[in-house]
């Protein structure tokens, strides 16, 4: 269990008067209580008759939006019931998500989320981060210093160019950033007021969207080049300078071309990750580092073929590899044991030139062409495939029925999102495999029984890292989050994998548990980074744990007055 809140976290308002009075208060999300205020309150800050009598403590106003959740038939509109809650009520919003965790994440997030942004437009009510376009080059600080908050410590920005397995979206992309950053509060506990989405707005060369009447981003082309370089540089710098060499900034959902370049780039000189590659490369390594005590085959005497060479696919291997060295192999052998295929079959060194890009080519094998991923499979024979490449139906019958042949216990994880671009069901993951398989995907799959026996899928979702990865960077003062630091975390997921969650069949912890699982990440991760010498907050806390309980969130009401009338002399 999570540690008690402490005063200090459930602070909501200075004690005494506040600095707003009467319907100014409902209409702050992160000050109203609704029905909750006491009487008292209501007298002293000018909410009486502003509120129907009746005094409804968080509980049953929890029970309340329950209720009016389960009204709706259709996920969207549930998605949006939700964020209207999060835009009027803050503390109740993620009461009720850390309360119904497992319920609420297909809603607020994957795959859910997906669709919003397909409907952006039609859903966007009010602002809830930035827009930063192109034509606004040379503004940029301007537009920062517009956010009325002055303590950032963590960014999600976009520029919507491959949003999940959708595609390019604009500034419909805006979703993600504000979704993932609901996570960083619900999940680890970071405060929602530090939190800021934003979306670059560069243009778009989705066609639709472009003749869309009613599209809200820039109605033009893609900007490439210098003058996007030129305005991500830009953005970069006026972070620092508003918000400090500290805060955040977690790349998502860029294209594959900028991704990796804007990563090698901006890594060793701000504090920044890119989610799509480190991220989902932790939670499928951890997921991995889980599945081989199920197998009983050690990581070394694995083999991995990869269904896809994108940002996701390179990440996770790229970090299989750093864990693979950590038990004993030499890089050349670690890169040995991967295969990759993307649409032109399998990459292989004697590709004509041109057609391996520079991260590509890091895994290249010595083999002849194969055309298909059924055809590598079979001649390969890997323990454990990977999808991240949003190609839905990808691990077929065939491949999912030899995976079998050839291993007692093979290990499939289909990552793509949303569920529309699964490689494969879970249904048909353990059907095809005689319940065998060891299962994980991006998206939710419900339970599944084959056999008698009832296999509970693991969802290798980001969102079991990078909320935890950021709570550390924030607490302790880490501005270097590298490679080391996405391994510690995904070990350390691996390690709260219990022996009965491997009997369900799951190689993740329940999602029930993860803001426990967020904030072991965090204490594994600030240890690390102590002992690294990347941790920069001093003196150095000797309860790490205690130190980041301490600033994390609390979702229960403050009092806004002592029970005692005591303004202070002369006032009244």
């Amino acid at each position: 269990m999570a540690d008690a809140p402490t005063a200090s976290q459930c602070e909501q308002a200075p004690r005494g008067r506040p600095h707003v009075r009467g319907i100014d208060i409902m209409r702050d999300p992160n000050l109203n209580k609704g029905l909750a205020f006491s009487l008292r309150e209501r007298q002293v800050l000018g909410l009486h008759g502003l509120l129907p009598p009746a005094l409804l403590d968080q509980d049953h106003q929890v029970f309340q939006v329950m209720q009016n959740f389960y009204r709706w038939n259709d996920d969207l509109d549930r998605y949006i019931y939700v964020m209207a809650l999060q835009d009027r009520n803050e503390k109740l919003f993620y009461k009720v998500v850390t309360q119904y965790v497992e319920l609420m994440m297909p809603v607020i997030y994957t795959p859910t989320v997906g669709l919003a942004c397909q409907k952006y437009g039609m859903i966007f009510r009010k602002p809830r981060g930035l827009f930063i376009t192109i034509h606004d080059r040379g503004h940029v600080s301007d537009i920062l210093y517009n956010w009325p908050v002055d303590d950032v410590k963590a960014i999600v920005v976009t520029d919507g160019e491959r949003i999940l397995g959708l595609g390019d979206l604009g500034a419909y992309g805006m979703g993600i950033p504000v979704g993932k950053l609901s996570l960083y509060t619900a999940l680890a506990g970071v405060k929602p007021h530090q939190c800021l989405p934003i979306t670059l707005d560069v243009g778009t060369d989705n066609q639709t969207l472009l003749t869309d009447p009613l599209y809200i981003g820039l109605k033009q082309k893609r900007e490439r080049g210098p003058a996007y370089d030129d305005l991500v540089d830009e953005f970069m710098e006026a972070v620092v300078e508003r918000y400090g060499k500290n805060c955040l900034i977690q790349f998502e959902d860029f294209g594959n071309a900028n991704a990796f370049r804007l990563l090698d780039k901006y890594r060793g000189s701000y504090c920044s990750f890119n989610d799509d590659i480190q991220g989902t490369a932790a939670v499928a390594v951890a997921g991995i580092l889980a599945s081989v005590k199920i197998t009983g085959k050690a990581l070394v005497d694995q083999k991995f073929v990869f269904q896809g060479a994108g940002e996701a696919s390179i990440g996770i291997a790229m970090l299989l590899v750093k864990a693979l060295q950590k038990q004993g192999l030499s890089h050349d052998e670690a890169v040995s044991k991967i295969c990759m295929v993307d649409s032109r079959g399998l990459i292989t060194k004697n590709r004509p030139k041109g057609g391996v890009t520079a991260h590509k080519a890091h895994f290249a094998q010595v083999r002849d062409p194969i055309d298909t991923l059924e055809e590598v499979v079979a001649i390969v024979k890997p323990t454990c495939i990977i999808g991240a490449a949003a190609v839905p139906g990808a691990f077929s019958e065939q491949i999912l029925k030899a995976m079998a042949d050839f291993n007692d216990r093979p290990i499939v994880f289909a990552l793509s999102n949303p569920t529309s671009k699964a490689e494969c069901t879970a249904e048909q993951a353990y059907t095809f495999t005689n319940g065998r398989a060891v299962f994980a995907s991006g998206s939710p799959f419900k339970a599944v029984t084959v056999g008698g026996q009832t296999f509970q899928p693991g969802q290798g979702n980001n969102a079991y890292i990078f909320p935890g990865v950021g709570l550390a960077a924030i607490v302790c003062d880490i501005r270097n989050i590298t490679e080391e630091i996405f391994l510690h975390a995904a070990e350390r997921l691996s390690e709260l994998v219990t022996k009965e969650h491997l009997s369900e069949g799951r190689v993740y912890p329940p999602l029930s548990a993860i803001r426990e699982v967020s904030t072991s990440i965090a204490v594994a991760v600030s240890e690390f980074a102590y002992k690294a010498g990347l941790a920069l907050l001093q003196p150095e806390p000797k309860d790490k744990r205690a130190a980041i309980t301490e600033r994390q969130y609390c979702t229960e009401y403050a009092d806004f007055v002592p029970p005692v009338w005591d303004w202070p002399a002369g006032q009244s």
